[in-house]
This record gives structure tokens, C-alpha cells and sequence, in this order.
């Protein structure tokens, strides 16, 4: 069973559609603590506020639990603000500690660079870090985001995608069992269904 999380926030039935047409596993959508620390792999989607996200989690207590099954070694998904949520605080909540998964910070697009904020719609990624979850993806393959944060890692060797947005950010996070993506596989057609099947190929 692959567990995706329902916290109250996020795209659930797009995100559930997505891994559902590619998957042999069951995908149970579960807010249930036993649900994640039983699953063969975990998926944290998520669609808004950094403190809101992170007070969900904690109100149904489920922030212990995501570590726990993330520290067993079994693969996770984080997309969009379930990526940003790994790490130890945002601009978008000062104050708010992040499941400090990973050593890092999320920080705001500046405006005065001229760019649109929210970055939004379709924007190419380069892989920076060889895997096979990158298998049969192009090089500088489209995918779509919808975000105004991007996640900065103090270990640039987690760092599996860049995309520029006036600058090269993170897009997307590889280390160890956790892969997750500032862009929505889920929303980017083809090449976001491909890589969902690359991540489930890693699912016993």
C-alpha cells in the first residue's frame, strides 16, 4: 500500500489520479498515523501555506509520523509545499519550525527581479544529479509549477534539478529514499507521469 496524506491541504484526486494510472500498488488517501508508518512508501502533496501546512500535520499528528517512516529507508514523494515542508523554516511563516528533515531554508522570489510572482505554468528543469528516477526524462523537460518559495538546501549535492526563474533554483530534491519536486508531476502530462512510474518502479 502507498500512503498519500490527506492534511487538509492539497490536490488529492489529481495527485491519487496520477499515481493510480501508473501503479500496480493500492493508493490510499489517510490521514492515519498506522496508515504511514505501514506503507510501502509515502506521498506528501500539497497546495499552499508553509504555517498551514505544518499546523495540519501537527494537529493530526502526523509530523512524527512522516519522520519515522522517512528515517525507515522506504521511498517518499514530497510535491510542491510537501517538498517545502521537509525543510527547517520558510519566509512564508516566520517562526514556524518545518519538519527539518533536511538543512535548509525556503525563501521568495523577488519581485524586483521582473519576474511574475506566483511562478506559474510550464518551465524547464536540468537534472543535475544522474538517477534513475530522471529515466526516459529529457534533458530540459517541461514541467509545471505553480509556487512564489523555492527550497535552498545548504547541501548543494541534494539538489537533483535546477530551474532558472531569473535564477537557477532548486526544483527538485534527491537524497537518499526522499525524492521530491518543486513542480506537479501530476499536472505535467506525460513527462510527469513518467517520472511518477520511475518512483514507483523503486516501491517493493
Amino acid at each position: 500500500m502507498i500512503a498519500l496524506i490527506d492534511y487538509g491541504m492539497g490536490n488529492l484526486s489529481s495527485v491519487h489520479k496520477a499515481f493510480s494510472f501508473t501503479c500496480e500498488h493500492e493508493i490510499k488517501i489517510t490521514d492515519s498515523k498506522n496508515d504511514i508508518l505501514d506503507a510501502n512508501a509515502v506521498i506528501l502533496p500539497g497546495v499552499g501555506n508553509f504555517g498551514d501546512g505544518i499546523r495540519h500535520l501537527r494537529e493530526r499528528k502526523l509530523d512524527d509520523s512522516i519522520i519515522k517512516f522517512i528515517n525507515s529507508g522506504r521511498p517518499f514523494f514530497g510535491i510542491c509545499l510537501g517538498m517545502q515542508m521537509l525543510f527547517e523554516r520558510s519566509e512564508e511563516a516566520n517562526g514556524v519550525n518545518g519538519l527539518g528533515v533536511i538543512d535548509g531554508d525556503v525563501v521568495k522570489f523577488s519581485e524586483k527581479c521582473g519576474v511574475k510572482v506566483p511562478q506559474m505554468g510550464w518551465n524547464s528543469v536540468a537534472i543535475k544529479k544522474k538517477s534513475d528516477f530522471f529515466y526516459e526524462i529529457n534533458e530540459e523537460e517541461y514541467f509545471y509549477f505553480v509556487h512564489s518559495y523555492y527550497v535552498r538546501p545548504y547541501d548543494i549535492s541534494a539538489i537533483a534539478t535546477t530551474t532558472d526563474y531569473t535564477l537557477d533554483f532548486c526544483s527538485s530534491i534527491l537524497i537518499d529514499n526522499i525524492f521530491a519536486t518543486q513542480f506537479h508531476p501530476e499536472k505535467s502530462q506525460s513527462a510527469g507521469l513518467k517520472l511518477i512510474l520511475n518512483f514507483l518502479k523503486t516501491v517493493k
